[in-house]
Parts: structure tokens; sequence; C-alpha cells
């Protein structure tokens, strides 16, 4: 469940301050910060893998699922069976609770018709919970998402519950779990376009592209400008525990190649701004390794 907008860690970070940031702290070291635990894997696209800290642990995903079930959905459009321009009733009965986004919800208290396209972009560049729900329900449910995963060669993802799920019950985001070097395989898939139409990799990586979720992890420190594909997740906390804090993106480098970036933070005791951070300073740890010297 994401919050409403990502959350800066205070306000523009001086020059100073970005160089005191990526001093020469191992990956260990920063991610003791986040009280909690941390894993991360990052490599070029078509090239060698460049970090990897406990990349074999599951994390809870939260709304990185997000991804994998747009990909699906794209997948069924491109098949025939779905279509970017249908019409899609949205029942009430449908709307996550109101501690999770959905600004379907919220604009639409009395249910909704939307077409399919804005569901995508709703549920991928806004992380709308609702939105994610029923295309999840468009497409099958959690087995066609798992389904379409295998076709394409991604293994260590697990989609097994619903937005409205994890909202009733918070025990339930543990079953929605990513390896981070089974992000980094589906963000591969993702840069590849594999499984899906030009068309629809193209629409893919315009929602990423402009997503508008928490712009402070994996961008936070890379240089201004830089082109990253992204998407968010996060548990918020509870009794003093955030769950989930996570991006996993593709960064352009200088030279036109593509670095992906998988960082997942969780059980975390820090404050939000230290979670963003520290996948911030791992995101550019990441960068430095795979642009050449």
């Amino acid at each position: 469940m994401e919050s409403e907008n990502g959350l800066a860690f205070g306000s523009m970070l001086s020059l100073l301050t970005i160089a005191f940031l990526l001093c020469a702290d191992s990956i260990p070291q920063v991610a003791s910060e986040a009280q909690g635990r941390v894993g991360a894997a990052a490599a070029v696209i078509d090239g060698k893998t460049v970090l990897e800290f406990h990349s074999h642990e599951h994390f809870p995903m939260q709304s990185v699922y997000k991804l994998p079930i747009g990909m699906a959905v794209l997948a069924q459009v491109d098949g025939g069976k779905l279509h970017l321009d249908q019409i899609v009733h949205v029942d009430k009965s449908e709307y996550v609770s109101k501690g999770q986004k959905s600004p379907l919800r919220d604009a639409n208290p009395n249910g909704a018709d939307v077409s399919l396209s804005e569901l995508l972009r709703l549920a991928v560049l806004e992380s709308d919970g609702t939105a994610s729900d029923v295309l999840l329900r468009l497409i099958g449910g959690p087995t066609a998402a798992m389904k379409f995963l295998a076709t394409i060669g991604v293994k260590d993802i697990a989609i097994r519950d619903t937005e409205m799920r994890l909202g009733q019950d918070n025990a339930l985001q543990y079953r929605n779990w990513a390896t981070p070097d089974g992000a980094i395989a589906l963000l591969r898939a993702v840069q590849e376009s594999r499984g899906l139409s030009a068309a629809s990799h193209a629409l893919l990586m315009k929602f990423l592209t402009e997503t508008t979720t928490f712009p402070h992890r994996i961008k936070g420190l890379l240089r201004p400008g830089t082109l990253v594909a992204h998407k968010t997740g996060s548990s918020g906390t509870r009794d003093g525990i955030a769950a989930a804090t996570n991006d996993i993106g593709i960064a352009t480098l200088p030279d036109g190649r593509h670095v992906a970036i998988a960082v997942f933070v969780s059980d975390s005791k820090a404050d939000d701004d230290t979670r963003d951070r520290v996948i911030a300073r791992i995101a550019r740890d990441a960068w430095d390794r795979a642009v050449p010297k």
C-alpha cells in the first residue's frame, strides 16, 4: 500500500551533503541504518551483476507487484483477450480500505466505469490499489499472474494476495514476496520487452518513467535528469515497524546502457527519511559500479 506522495528526506540536498552520503561506506554499513532487513541487487542489462546483498532472501513486495500484474494485463491485450479501450465497471465493493492508496476510489465513491488503459495507468503510475485488484481480477487472479511470469522465465517472485486482502490482514503481505535477484530478472524482462509487443512495452515504460511515487529512493542520489523507469512499494508503519520500503527500476547510464537496480528494506525500525536514504545510497553505489571508469 502506497502513501499519497513520496517523502523527501529533508530539503534539497546540498553538494556537501551528497558528498558525505557517498563516502566509502560499505553496503552493510549503509544497510545497518535501516535497523531491519535489507536486500539489494543490481546488474547491467545484457551485462554483469554489479551488486548483490542478501539477494536470495524473500522480501514483501507491497506495490512492486503491480509491475508484473500490469505486464500480464498487457500480454492479454496483445493476445486479444483484453482491449485498452474497453470500459470496465468497478463496483464500490471492490475498493480497497481508506488506509490504502486509491485515487480511483477517492474520485468515485459510488463506483466507476473506467477504461482498461486508465486502470493500468492508475495501478502502475499512481500505485492505485483498487485498480491493481481489478486488473488482477480481469486476467484471472494470482494464478494467471504467476503463469505469465513463468512464460517470460522469471522466478523467485510470488503473487498470492490482493491489495484488499493485504489491507485486511497485515501479515499477508509476506506472501507476496520477491528476492532482489528475482526483481532483477523481472527488470531484465521489462527492458527486453519479453512477452510484450512493442506498443505494450512502450506504454509500460511510459508509466514507469512517469511514476509519481517516492522520487527520493532509487532516483534520489542519481545525476539530475537521469532517466529511471521504476516501481515502488511501501507498507506504511505499524507499531514502529515498516514491513516494506522498496524500489526497483531501470536507470539509463551516460553511455546509453541500462542498469537494473532492486532494493528492499523490510521490518525496519528507522524513520521514513532514513529508509528512503538507504535505498538512494545503495542505488547510487550500484550506479557508480556500473559506470565505466
